[in-house]
């Protein structure tokens, strides 16, 4: 079987110590295509080291993760479309609205979404988008500047069922990780009903590790454990999750 973790920072200081073996160790799990969403300027190096390093198995996305809009957002916006430029990306992300740790550039990072998208429409490129209590104003944004063109997948979904057709009719994936395996977490139920060609497979590593690793950092060779929890959920085979999410996967980031 193949699986796709279609969002994973192994580039992080967190795998400072073991990188080689925890990207080994999920190509042995069958995850031998890893996409690394980018973050800001100053883990640029380190994402493209990663890529360098694994050309065959790491895929690098460009765009300023919502978190990390401040003061200098103008820089790193200009830094972002520069390299976008270079056509050496497979989608622009991570982007979106946080307004979970701090709205103190609730504006900005607005602004900053609308930007991107609209990049996104220039090079012809698939959006990764983060919400963390923001899904109405990050739906707002995707209103105004939705066409036939734009697409993508909201990473990390755990809303509710009503958001989640919400994104489907506008042509965009969910993206389901770990959270789907947490037993209060509510995402089970959303994701028995939904349906599984609209799924693509995420890690978010090192966090949001699924059960029963909890608590532990996360990685990218832990993808079978969320697809056996969408198997169970929909009832369905693993190697059917494995290659539906898959194509999803590769369709959706134009993979070959």
């Amino acid at each position: 079987m193949k699986f796709i973790d279609s969002h994973t920072h192994l580039y992080l200081e967190h795998f400072n110590e073991d990188r080689s073996e925890t990207i080994q160790r999920a190509i042995s799990q069958g995850v031998s295509t890893m996409l690394l969403p980018a973050i800001e300027m100053g883990t640029f190096d380190a994402m493209m080291d990663l890529v360098n390093a694994f050309p065959e198995n790491c895929l690098p996305m460009m765009g300023l993760h919502p978190t990390s809009v401040n003061e200098l957002v103008e820089k790193e916006l200009k830094f972002v479309e520069s390299e976008l430029s270079s056509g050496n990306y497979i989608a622009v992300g991570e982007i979106g609205i946080d307004l979970y740790w701090d709205r103190t550039f609730a504006e900005q990072q607005k602004n900053a979404f609308a930007h991107q998208l609209q990049l996104a429409k220039k090079y012809k490129l698939p959006v990764v988008i983060h919400t963390r209590d923001s899904f109405e104003e990050v739906y707002a944004v995707l209103l105004q500047e939705a066409d036939e063109t734009l697409k993508g997948v909201f990473h990390c979904f755990t809303g509710s069922e009503t958001q989640a057709r919400q994104i489907i009719e506008m042509g965009f994936y969910l993206g389901i990780g770990g959270v789907v395996t947490f037993k209060n977490s509510g995402l089970g139920e959303v994701v028995a009903n939904l349906p599984l060609e609209k799924m693509i497979l995420e890690t978010d590593s090192p966090y949001l590790t699924p059960v029963p690793f909890r608590g532990k950092r996360n990685e990218s060779s832990y993808i079978p454990l969320i697809a056996e929890k969408i198997a169970l959920l929909q009832n369905k085979s693993l190697s059917e999750v494995a290659d539906v999410t898959t194509q999803n996967c590769m369709r959706l980031f134009n993979l070959t």
